[in-house]
């Protein structure tokens, strides 16, 4: 398969793209791409999965700067990991060779500030399927609600978005194994991310680092 790019430089290749949104500009390529649909209908190569929240306000191509077959994009209220979003993500690992999965969650999550409020005040009216959501972040911010952090409610939806990420992220880690293999044998890394809709940036996790 032509074109397979490495876990390292596709990283490489998103902090790029976001330092160039932070900075208010967009590269010529990505812009070029548009004009180039054709080219895409019979093939893509993205090299990068991004499964984010599905807030409005995190645009994944326009916050990494890439353009059409760049990038494999799972959108889901706070950024879960269910069933569908783990196939999705084998898919295009076996399908495209795509050897970067970044977790995406931001600040001011609303399905995370959700679930915290459920914690506190438990019995809210839900549909079952809110619900759904709500009960895959309960176990990733249940134990950060401590007297502390409930005084400082802030603090507690910064940490509660990282924590949130990072389970989503081991939990892509190790509940296929098809994607266990790929990280094994062929160089698939799984990293988290936090974007902050203050200021544009996005930070990559401990997990990121070489």
């Amino acid at each position: 398969m032509e074109g397979i790019v490495s876990a390292h430089d596709a990283l490489e290749r998103l902090r790029e793209g976001n330092r160039r949104f932070v900075a208010g500009v967009r590269s010529l390529e990505t812009f070029v791409t548009q004009t180039r649909r054709s080219e895409f209908v019979t093939r893509q190569q993205p090299f990068a999965v991004i499964l984010g929240c599905s807030d409005s306000r995190v645009p994944v191509e326009l916050v990494f700067d890439q353009g059409l077959g760049d990038l494999f994009v799972i959108r889901v209220a706070g950024n879960i990991v269910a069933p569908s979003q783990i196939g999705s993500v084998e898919f295009a690992a076996a399908r495209f060779a795509t050897r970067l999965v970044v977790v995406l969650g931001h600040t001011r999550c609303g399905a995370v500030q959700a679930t915290l409020e459920e914690i506190q005040n438990p019995g809210g009216t839900r549909s079952r399927h809110l619900s759904s959501i709500v009960e895959r972040i309960r176990p990733a911010v249940q134990e950060l609600y401590t007297p502390e952090l409930a005084r400082d409610p802030d603090a507690l939806a910064r940490q509660a978005v990282r924590a949130n990420v990072r389970v989503a992220a081991n939990a892509l880690r190790h509940s296929s194994d098809m994607l266990e293999a790929f990280i094994a044998n062929d160089g698939l890394r799984v990293v988290g991310a936090v974007y902050s809709l203050e200021s544009g940036v996005v930070e990559f996790m401990e997990d990121a680092n070489p």
